[in-house]
């Protein structure tokens, strides 16, 4: 693997979450209603530092779920050959909730649609919005992010590689070639 760049260090990635959380406070009118979903892995750690910021501007905590949506993929038998099933975590009624699915990488929709597939499982909220750290482009579903930290147009021979804290010991977003 080799580094093409850096696209985000620890204090660009601090002020865009920071940008997101002002964005999904106004966009939602304030917070009432409103769930962070953390898709797994990084979505969580994502979707728990921006209910930081949430608290810390509105004073309100808003509650943060993790989701697992590792059965929902549609290339599980392609892609994982033994899956780890870690258990998704949404210790909150999502009936009536604005829930915002979180995850680090938009690139083809195909996460999200799991995702989507997964929530609605569990119940039927209000509404699902979705925010990510980076939408890479190349798109095989009609699927967008309302909130987006960063668009990087990338060619289909790189790799964003999303290093956070709490999973990696670092905050940085690298881009990479295959």
């Amino acid at each position: 693997m080799q580094i093409k760049a850096k696209l985000l260090d620890e204090n660009s990635i601090r002020r865009t979450l920071i940008r997101l959380s002002h964005e999904i406070i106004e966009k939602n009118k304030g917070v009432s209603d409103i769930a962070l979903v953390g898709i797994k892995t990084r979505g969580v750690p994502i979707a728990k530092r921006i209910a930081e910021f949430i608290k810390q501007f509105e004073g309100v905590e808003v509650p943060v779920g993790i989701l697992d949506i590792t059965l929902y993929r549609d290339d599980l038998t392609e892609k994982y050959e033994d899956p780890k099933i870690n258990d998704t975590k949404i210790d909150f009624d999502i009936k009536n909730k604005k829930i915002i699915l979180v995850d680090d990488v938009l690139y083809t929709g195909r996460t999200v649609r799991a995702a989507l597939d997964a929530i609605v499982d569990i119940g039927r909220p209000k509404s699902i919005q979705l925010a990510v750290l980076i939408d890479r482009g190349h798109r095989e579903l009609p699927i967008r992010a309302d909130y987006v930290g960063k668009n990087v147009p990338t060619s289909l021979s790189e790799i964003v590689h999303v290093h956070l804290n709490e999973i990696d010991g670092e905050d940085v977003v690298l881009i990479a070639e295959k």
